[in-house]
């Protein structure tokens, strides 16, 4: 009996224990849910890369604004927060959503609105897109971290001193110089990996091994003009197929054709002006056609390495544990 009444005293102090964590964490919820922000990530570029980190960062319970140029390029379309500005609607890449900010952030007059806009925006748990290539944003949002994910190859316009932590992606970085950390994004066995002193390795100009390819996999305009689509991303495709075409101011069309077999997993829309030799598309040989419609393993990678620098650099955790 004794026993049974200490069970039950164990029990019962159990459960007032997981009771006060339940109502504790719907008490911090219903804090998030006002416009009260516990960290707000501003990310430049909303490409593939830009959105596996939006993903990692989201998914950790982070805040996530993301700015873009007027007419985003990006190729692998059904993974891009990018769309979101193009469609100019609510889209989502596998589970999260997010929303554009169709006003101008330059317009000064407007600016209060704006805000007002993205809080909304981010206290619905969803991921905001501005229309901001310059990312002036930053001097409103004051955002706890700024990701450089535009992958140029070259620094565009982000300094150290743009936020608490500013992360940059790939090479044309100095770490301790404009930004505090990079991450590795060449593909192997540093992908992913933060460095606090120093680069990422330099561009070769050539595309990441997948199943045995490289520059075979990527699909280029075979001409300047008009983009105009034959095929669609997730269709599976050979060598030698058309996957689109470029009409020429005269009339004229040149077929783009793919070089190797597997899944269409990138193209640009449909109507979008090109030059000559400009990324339009992307095959990928493992040919899984469901893996069009996810974050991919290097975007992920990376998202990972910028995840791990922004609580390392702002000390959010170690705040956390008090």
């Amino acid at each position: 009996m004794y026993g049974m009444v200490n069970d039950c005293g164990h029990d019962a102090a159990a459960n007032i224990l997981h009771e006060g964590i339940r109502m504790a964490a719907e008490a911090e919820f219903t804090q998030f849910k006002g416009e009260k922000i516990q960290m707000l990530v501003l990310i430049r570029g909303a490409g593939d890369i830009a959105s596996g980190i939006a993903l990692r960062l989201y998914r950790a319970g982070m805040d996530v604004v993301m700015t873009e140029i007027p007419h985003p390029t990006a190729i692998r379309r059904t993974v891009c927060f990018s769309e979101a500005l193009r469609l100019e609607s609510e889209i989502r890449v596998e589970d999260v959503a997010a929303v554009p900010v169709l006003q101008k952030p330059a317009d000064k007059r407007n600016r209060e609105k704006l805000r007002e806009q993205v809080f909304s925006i981010l206290g619905s748990r969803k991921i905001a897109v501005i229309e901001d290539p310059d990312a002036s944003s930053k001097e409103w949002l004051q955002p706890d971290a700024l990701v450089d994910a535009i992958l140029a190859k070259k620094n565009l316009g982000t300094g150290i001193t743009d936020a608490p932590a500013v992360i940059a992606v790939g090479p044309g970085f100095t770490a301790g110089l404009d930004c505090h950390a990079v991450i590795e994004t060449k593909r192997g066995h540093t992908l992913g990996r933060v460095i606090y002193e120093g680069t990422a390795i330099p561009n070769t100009g050539v595309p990441g091994n997948i199943g045995g390819y490289t520059t075979e996999r990527v699909l280029r305009a075979p001409a300047a003009g008009i983009f105009h689509t034959v095929r669609k991303i997730g269709d599976h495709v050979e060598a030698g197929d058309t996957a689109a075409y470029v009409e020429q101011p005269d009339g004229s069309r040149v077929p783009l054709c793919c070089h190797i077999g597997g899944v269409l997993r990138g193209l640009l829309p449909d109507g979008t002006p090109v030059e000559m030799d400009m990324k339009s598309g992307d095959v990928d040989p493992r040919d899984v056609g469901k893996n069009c419609y996810t974050a991919s393993d290097k975007a992920l990678a990376v998202g990972g390495g910028v995840l791990e620098a922004v609580l390392n650099l702002t000390g959010k955790l170690r705040m956390s544990r008090g």
